[in-house]
């Protein structure tokens, strides 16, 4: 194992992740690395065992921490990957920057179509891992550049094209951590892309629990082909087929389906992560008993039950 104390950022032991995570319950990690900077970062890699586990987060949003924890180290980037520069029509973001805040930094220099950022909970380096998306658009389509560093702590330029991104996939993703990104948008009327800011924080609040102790969503939307093939209606979304097979009373535990929005799950405040794990299964079960089709987890489920 490497010596901690060769390196300028924070090492903590049995770090409790699962009560830093959205969903505010699940187990701790072997060791957290918060680097400093990027070239900590890389030395880090160039020392860490590649046949040890390591694992890269950043707020957990969208995320399970499983009971039995997460062996080896969790990487966490932190505020020294959170910057956030606009220049002509880009914006260039470190992999800890929020989405929201990345939306909303561009939206003050009059720069739109990067509204849908703030739709995605989390930050820039999540979206990218899962090619997040909200309201009809997804990263790779605002996508400029993205800057990775490999295991070894090799850096990487990668070009968006060569990615392989899919919905709600990166195949990229493997082997890589991404460290920052390069976005672009259009000039617009500031005012116009603040409205539609503005929108999109107002239909959050009145269809998502963003007060709860949530996740995002739980479960991917189905292809169109996918529920043609099962005999549904092509634009069914996942919270419809939480609600045909009962999601809207189920609860396990402390852990439930928002009456809000049917494919968030929330912690009512006693929920474990396995109460959480538990019901999302359930679901994905009825689903598949009831109409022959498989929801798919779009929540990261980490660690050991």
């Amino acid at each position: 194992m490497i010596d901690i104390y060769d390196y300028n950022g924070k090492f903590t032991k049995d770090a409790a992740l699962g009560q830093k995570s959205w969903f505010k319950c699940g187990g701790t990690a072997d060791l957290l690395f918060e680097p400093d900077d990027i070239d900590d970062l890389a030395r880090f890699l160039k020392n860490y065992p590649l046949d040890e586990p390591l694992l890269v987060l950043g707020s957990m949003a969208n995320c399970i921490i499983r009971d039995g924890g997460i062996r080896g180290c969790v990487i966490h980037l932190g505020k020294p990957f959170a910057d956030i520069e606009v220049k002509g029509t880009k914006i260039m973001a470190g992999a800890g920057a929020l989405n929201g805040s990345v939306a909303s930094a561009a939206a003050k220099a009059g720069i739109g179509g990067l509204e849908f950022l703030s739709g995605i909970p989390g930050t820039i380096g999540g979206a990218l891992a899962m090619n997040a998306g909200a309201y009809g658009t997804e990263v790779k389509d605002a996508l400029y550049a993205v800057m990775a560093l490999g295991r070894g702590g090799v850096f990487t330029p990668l070009d968006p094209k060569d990615m392989d991104m899919g919905y709600r996939y990166c195949g990229a993703a493997s082997g890589n951590i991404f460290v920052g990104a390069v976005f672009e948008g259009a000039v617009e009327d500031k005012n116009l892309v603040r409205k539609r800011l503005k929108d999109i924080k107002s239909k959050r609040q009145k269809t998502q629990p963003i007060s709860e102790q949530t996740g995002g969503s739980t479960f991917a939307n189905p292809s169109a082909e996918y529920l043609a093939k099962a005999g549904l209606p092509e634009d069914m979304r996942a919270w419809q087929l939480v609600e045909k097979v009962g999601g809207r009373t189920l609860q396990i535990g402390g852990a439930r389906m928002s009456d809000k929005h049917l494919n968030f799950m929330i912690n009512t405040g006693n929920a474990t992560a396995t109460d959480l794990e538990n019901l999302g299964d359930e679901l994905i079960k009825r689903v598949q008993d009831d109409c022959g089709l498989t929801l798919h987890w779009e929540i990261k489920r980490l660690g050991y039950k």
